[in-house]
């Protein structure tokens, strides 16, 4: 008969016990962020890659088991345990299990190029240990054998797509028998890449993401920019690594200048000088810039809307408050050396800007008038996002009221802003680096408000043709454009078959609906033929309602009605500090609230009311010292470590394959 006793062995019994009292404390996150952890694949891609001197903070998430606190923690590289301090706070997302810490050691750097092992190894105060391991990349940039960049100017054009520049061409130059008639600025560059956008954590990016990746080399969060995502709710304490502004300042002494027609707080400019999770965080984001930017990253000048956040809260029509603003954690602002800044929503930012030796200009003619003798330079032209070119344009030629509605009239065009600073970042005998977006490309192909977009692509081009002049005569300068992202799904579906009288009068008939605006109108295929627009001596559309228009569709569109025609008035902007008043709170709230007349409904493939960016890649040129770097099919974060290799080691060095 078998023994009805199991016989256990000592050790396994032993071990048995052990377990039985406590669990080995679980690591849930390591920072940077790899494949070898999440999935144990040690495999290229390498996730996190760095310029050699690089700083990035190292961060775990460690939870322990029912009863135990996390008492130890050590981060170590490629087996040898680092010095510094390590930072334990308490996880505050929901969802984790209690006592969950957050270990963090700030501003960690490395100089050998390769692939390290990060491995991060805990205790808790019961003695139970765990370990676990990533992996990050320093980059290896090559040896020096060319002359070097200097300069730096990135224009992005947000959201811009291949189809958002086609249609420019075509409604500044037009085509003839097949060919275009003359090319745009950026059509001339020599080189051309195509970049893959997804960002950490989707296959379509947000800006945040989507513009950080060529200032910091690395792949974040959708809403999070020149940060790594954690485990708290604090939306300035994450994991941060150093931007291109920050890390050429420290090394270099070169400038850093910020240009958007956005609000200055927003995504795409935030995403060159700002450590935060969350890209909605206007007040901090603004605070940041003056507090830490200044001094960090050299900015010298930054231009755009956005001045409502510099107001002190009881000036009407700021949006200052405690609530978007920050506090750094003193382990933080320690270890980058940073101010920790303050919740003071009365603050007066301007005068901050004034008092570091910066030149303030309140409009068009301001900003001219005080470019050429600045050395540096705030630019701040409306309460939140600037006016669009369209309505820029109509303001300059007396026949629109938008930027009056506004309370703004006397608003830049982009390249009279690109003009001013390069102006004042040319002083810098070491070099600079300027960050140039055209932000309503994005907004507006959002609003699906198609001659928008096209204008302020047109208003882009302009842009660059400024800075590749700029180039030609100092040719130690790289100029790229690109987009963070595409928006809308946008394309050139045809050409409208009939006259503008006809289309008013379909526009204005309740009845028209599908067949009399979408059967009877839209010519595809020959039918499109070729649209001619009639160009005015300051480079935009005499109208942008011409006889047989070119007409736009969209892939990745919410809701609308559409009746072909330029819309008169922009979509309410939700941003802006007197949205809900006269005359701002007239206009159309979203796409199904304008062209309702003519009855020609367009059902979304997207829920809400705005058009969404989509995963498609996106074009790059380049041109000038270096550019020659840029050809190909690549990831985002390929362009920072192809411009960095240009300015640190020389043009005519060769990255490892990836």
């Amino acid at each position: 008969m078998k023994n009805k006793y199991l016989v256990i062995p000592l050790a396994a019994l032993c071990g048995l016990l052990v377990s039985s009292v406590q669990a080995a404390p679980t690591i849930s996150r390591l920072t940077p962020p790899s494949a070898l952890f999440s999935f144990g694949d040690a495999k290229p891609p390498i996730i996190a890659r760095f310029l050699p001197g690089q700083r990035f903070d190292l961060q775990a998430t460690i939870s322990p088991d029912a009863g135990a606190k996390i008492v130890g923690v050590k981060f170590i590289v490629n087996g040898v345990p680092l010095t510094g301090a390590v930072n334990l706070t308490g996880a505050t997302v929901a969802g984790l299990p209690a006592n969950t810490a957050v270990a963090t050691q700030r501003a960690y750097s490395n100089t050998t190029p390769g692939v390290h092992i990060l491995t991060v190894t805990t205790t808790d105060d019961k003695g139970v240990s765990a370990s676990a391991s990533g992996n990050f990349e320093i980059v290896a940039l090559g040896t020096a054998s060319g002359a070097k960049v200097k300069n730096i100017i990135f224009l992005i054009g947000d959201g811009m797509g291949i189809a958002h520049r086609t249609a420019a061409r075509i409604m500044a130059n037009g085509v003839s028998q097949g060919k275009a008639l003359a090319p745009l600025a950026m059509d001339t560059f020599p080189i051309t890449g195509i970049l893959q956008t997804s960002s950490l954590n989707s296959i379509v990016t947000d800006s945040a993401p989507g513009a950080s990746c060529y200032s910091t080399g690395n792949k974040q969060n959708n809403n999070q920019e020149g940060a790594f995502p954690d485990d708290t709710v604090d939306f300035f304490d994450n994991p941060r690594m150093e931007y291109l502004g920050e890390y050429l300042a420290r090394t270099e002494g070169k400038s850093l200048g910020i240009v958007a027609t956005s609000d200055v707080f927003d995504a795409t400019p935030a995403a060159w000088a700002i450590h935060t999770s969350n890209r909605g965080a206007g007040t901090g984001i603004i605070d940041q810039y003056l507090d830490e930017s200044t001094t960090t990253a050299n900015l010298t000048v930054l231009l755009g809307g956005g001045r409502k956040w510099f107001l002190p809260a009881t000036t009407a029509g700021s949006a200052r408050a405690n609530s978007s603003d920050y506090v750094l954690p003193a382990e933080l602002a320690t270890g980058w050396g940073v101010t920790a800044g303050a919740l003071d929503p009365n603050r007066d930012v301007i005068a901050g800007f004034e008092s570091k030796g910066f030149t303030y200009a309140a409009n068009a003619t301001q900003l001219k008038a005080s470019a050429a003798g600045a050395t540096k330079l705030l630019g701040l032209f409306a309460l939140s996002n600037m006016n669009v070119a369209l309505d820029k344009i109509d303001g300059r030629r007396g026949s629109g009221s938008v930027v009056k509605d506004f309370g703004f009239p006397d608003q830049p065009m982009l390249d009279e802003m690109t003009d001013a600073a390069l102006a004042v970042l040319s002083k810098n005998p070491k070099g600079f680096v300027v960050m140039i977006e055209a932000a309503s490309i994005d907004k507006q192909a959002h609003g699906m408000d198609s001659e928008r977009w096209i204008l302020d692509t047109l208003e882009f081009d302009r842009a660059v043709a400024r800075a590749r002049a700029f180039a030609a005569v100092n040719p130690d300068t790289l100029v790229i454009v690109t987009a963070d992202h595409e928006c809308a799904g946008v394309n050139i579906i045809g050409a409208s078959t009939v006259t503008n009288a006809s289309l008013a009068a379909r526009a204005n008939n309740p009845a028209s609906g599908v067949v009399g605006l979408r059967d009877q109108v839209v010519g595809v295929y020959e039918a499109a033929g070729f649209p001619v627009y009639s160009m005015l001596a300051d480079g935009y559309p005499a109208t942008t309602n011409p006889n047989r228009k070119m007409l736009i569709g969209y892939a990745a569109n919410s809701d609308r009605y559409e009746d072909w025609f330029s819309n008169p008035l922009p979509l309410r902007d939700s941003q802006q500090p007197f949205n809900g008043t006269a005359p701002l709170n007239t206009y159309p709230a979203d796409p199904t609230k304008r062209d309702v007349t003519g009855g020609y409904f367009i059902a979304g493939q997207v829920p809400g009311s705005s058009a969404a960016h989509t995963a498609s890649d996106i074009p790059l040129y380049a041109y000038g010292r270096g550019a020659v770097a840029f050809t190909g099919s690549y990831d985002n974060t390929d362009v920072f470590f192809k411009m960095m290799s240009g300015v640190l080691v020389g043009t005519s060095t060769t990255l490892s394959e990836r």
